[in-house]
């Protein structure tokens, strides 16, 4: 929470806030960006930096009320505190000593302009500054920047004030009167456009800021994209200045208006007024975990292993398809009964050599756990699965266990199916959190040696886990406003609900876990400052985020997506609620590219939100797709069409620059690539064009680079991954890495599994 320090009426809708932020105010420089957040339900809304006071330790944002988001900020008053100020983020305006440079202001765009004037100032360059707005009382700052330009030029369009006229004629007149060697505009993105045509024409550089066009801020979802040069670019990590000559205005004025219609719907909502710590259960004797322990002696003796192999595997229990696929938040897997669990329990035979161990990421006691259901200590089994996994009921939901554990299950080499594994870790964890006798892992003296987690999710967490049982002051620093990364912006709560995730985040707290939102590393604070903080070591799990596109005709449209955006937009902010301020495109004829996890949760999530035609456009066959097959089947089972040996070409937009139709080429399967799969290969001639209102793109994701580029010396590997050696140890000794930095997508039980490594070997290390 932020708190208005103060707060100042520049005109009927434009405010200057003074916000409390000293971190941010630190780290600001001339160009950077906040993202905003007002209440629980808010929209992430990204504001320029207008001015900041590293010895108040505040910031200064100057705001427009142009819809619903900006208007509930500027109801706030001096006192009252913003739910969350993220940032600084984006790329710093670059400075140098240019020689005569013009300034273009319009409206609240003359606020983020004014930093920038200061600065190219201190440079030693002459600064003409042109101001325009509307009206007098739509010009602000102007005494700022006449303290700050060598002259200040301004524009109204009724004449009211200064010259009557458009900002391109103030800057057309410098131009004609004198030599100018660089030009910077930042204004309504119409008025950007119009003075790029107009330096163009005198071949002058000029830069522009996109801000205006972001969603998140920190690169996950890619709706911010733009077309540059040519080039897709995202605004956020990229930006927000860029070459404006090179900017697609057209395209990106289209896109700005993707949300106005239900901007406009969402109004009325303002009209209708807003208005003691628990002890660590004693370790048990070692004998008592051992596979010889007289009571699994005693389980093993009950009944004989043809005996257990009979028993049929038991089945998941799940809602009906027809209604689930209406309800976006109920969970489609209900779980195990007791009665169930403790009959598929002795399925297990206990092995000697427990394979399916082998195949556990993280290294569960598979066997004790689950003879522990089998003998009624399902307490015991859920202590079990959390020696050596930080989500246990999360895991039980999400990840693969068909191609893990339950794959070397002996079972299989019997020609049986496998011991529901994942059913079982999901029952036992889920019968403690109901039970409400969560226990807490057995936890060493703290040694007061501080530790610094990058990012939420999986690969942080777990890692998180193990060093607070190893005794270290741990603290977790997220850069959105919820704890969980992925598991809360990218799993859908029907296949993993947000109440489990946020049990599981509790139980680290409880175990002296420290969480810190709306930080990002590499901007809000830097590794090299955590350092001087006293952090002895630094793990990096920040994750994939920055979502692929194909780059192909049309793909910037209205109304594509990347599925990080729109499951973002869904789970994440709940946009598919009505008292939720973030929009979303409610798609009917809905088509979803990829055949991943990500692609089917999109699917599936726009089946809910109304899609009365999904389907899944895959490029390789159903073989080849690598969702789960559970996923594949509810995807079915709710309608979903899949549309294999198909690939999207070419986008054709409608006259507002929404998309309408996808021309699909067809392929066939050629020789393997080197994933194994058989390559796609188009068929000669063979197309064809289907009607969508919307798209989700799902192919892939890279890491983002915010924190691995704010690290001098840090060794990366391919396409923007952090290169480690085999204890998750970057090139420098202190800064571990894991997860999707790492490896560039993977499951969440992998990237657990990295932080489990990187914490043992950082221990190791920090012990000697």
């Amino acid at each position: 929470m932020n708190k208005i320090i103060s707060k100042e009426h520049f005109s009927e809708k434009v405010f200057k806030l003074e916000i409390e932020a000293p971190l941010i105010a630190r780290s600001r420089k001339a160009g950077h960006f906040v993202i905003v957040r007002v209440g629980e339900k808010g929209e992430r809304m990204p504001l320029t930096i207008a001015a900041a006071d590293a010895v108040r330790g505040t910031i200064t944002l100057v705001v427009q009320e142009v819809g619903l988001s900006s208007t509930r900020l500027c109801e706030l008053n001096e006192g009252d505190y913003i739910t969350d100020v993220v940032g600084p983020l984006g790329q710093a305006t670059h400075i140098e000593n240019f020689g005569t440079v013009v300034c273009a202001g319009g409206g609240v765009g003359v606020a983020p302009m004014l930093p920038i004037v200061q600065a190219l100032k201190a440079a030693g360059n002459r600064v003409i500054a042109v101001l325009a707005g509307r009206s007098k009382e739509l010009i602000i700052l102007e005494k700022e920047m006449r303290e700050s330009a060598d002259e200040v030029i301004i524009m109204t369009d009724d004449g009211s004030y200064g010259r009557k006229g458009l900002v391109t004629e103030g800057v057309e007149e410098v131009i004609k009167r004198e030599k100018v060697d660089k030009c910077f505009a930042i204004g309504p993105a119409i008025m950007m456009k119009f003075v790029c045509l107009l330096t163009k024409k005198y071949e002058i550089p000029t830069d522009v800021s996109l801000n205006t066009i972001m969603v998140d801020g920190t690169g996950m979802c890619g709706a911010c994209r733009i077309t540059i040069g040519g080039k897709t670019k995202f605004v956020c990590v990229d930006g927000p200045e860029f070459d404006g000559h090179q900017v697609d205005f057209d395209e990106m004025l289209k896109r700005m208006g993707a949300f106005k219609s239900i901007e406009r719907e969402e109004m009325h909502k303002l009209e209708e007024g807003e208005s003691c710590k628990v002890m660590p259960e004693p370790a048990q004797e070692v004998d008592e975990k051992s596979r010889n322990a007289a009571w699994r002696l005693e389980l093993r003796k009950a009944m004989k292993p043809k005996e257990r192999t009979a028993i049929p595997r038991v089945e998941m229990n799940e809602l009906d398809p027809e209604y689930r696929s209406h309800s976006r938040k109920e969970e489609v897997n209900q779980g195990l009964t007791e009665e169930q669990a403790l009959t598929e329990a002795k399925r297990c035979l206990d092995c000697a050599n427990p394979g399916c161990m082998e195949g556990c990421p993280v290294g569960i006691d598979i066997p004790r756990f689950i003879k522990n259901i089998e003998r009624g200590e399902i307490l015991e089994a859920a202590k079990t699965l959390k020696e050596t996994s930080a989500l246990p009921a999360v895991c039980g939901r999400v990840c693969p266990q068909e191609k893990q554990c339950e794959s070397k299950c002996i079972h299989l080499k019997m020609k049986e199916k496998p011991v529901a594994i994942g059913y079982l870790e999901r029952f036992a964890a889920d019968y403690e959190r109901e039970s409400g006798q969560i226990s807490i892992p057995e936890i060493k003296e703290k040694n007061g040696i501080k530790i610094a987690v990058i990012g939420s999710g999986p690969a942080g967490l777990s890692f998180a886990g193990d060093m607070a049982k190893y005794g270290y002051d741990v603290t977790v620093f997220e850069a959105l406003h919820e704890i969980g990364g992925v598991l809360k912006y990218g799993i859908p709560e029907f296949r993993l609900p947000n109440k489990v995730v946020d049990v599981e985040i509790d139980n680290l707290a409880k175990m002296g876990v420290n969480f810190i939102k709306d930080c990002i590393i590499g901007k809000t604070i830097s590794v090299e400052q955590l350092e001087e903080e006293g952090f002895k070591g630094v793990f990096v799990a920040s994750g994939a985020g920055l979502p692929n596109f194909m780059n192909i005709p049309g793909e910037n449209s209205i109304n594509i997506l990347s599925s990080n955006e729109y499951l973002t937009r869904v789970n994440l902010m709940d946009a598919a609620s009505e008292d939720s301020d973030t929009p979303v495109p409610f798609g009917k004829n809905v088509a979803v590219i990829g055949g991943g996890n990500t692609a089917m949760d999109s699917v599936r999530t726009a089946r809910r939100l109304g899609a009365e035609r999904a389907m899944i456009i895959y490029r390789r066959s159903e073989e080849e797709m690598p969702a789960r097959i559970e996923e594949v089947k509810h995807a079915k089972e709710e309608g979903v069409e899949f549309l294999t040996l198909h690939n999207p070409i070419e986008y054709i937009a409608d006259e507002l620059g929404k998309v309408k139709q996808v021309i699909l080429q067809k392929m066939e399967l050629g020789e393997p690539d080197a994933s194994g799969r058989r390559s796609p290969v188009a068929i000669p001639g063979a197309t064809g064009t289907i009607d969508i209102d919307l798209a989700i793109v799902s192919v892939g994701v890279s890491p983002n680079p915010i924190v691995p580029s704010s690290i001098p010396g840090l060794e990366m590997g391919r396409k923007g991954t952090i290169a480690v050696n085999e204890n998750m140890q970057s090139s420098i000794p202190t800064i571990y890495a894991g997860g999707d930095i790492v490896r560039g997508g993977a499951t969440v039980i992998l990237a657990m599994g990295d932080g489990r490594k990187a914490a043992a070997a950082m221990h190791e290390q920090l012990s000697k």
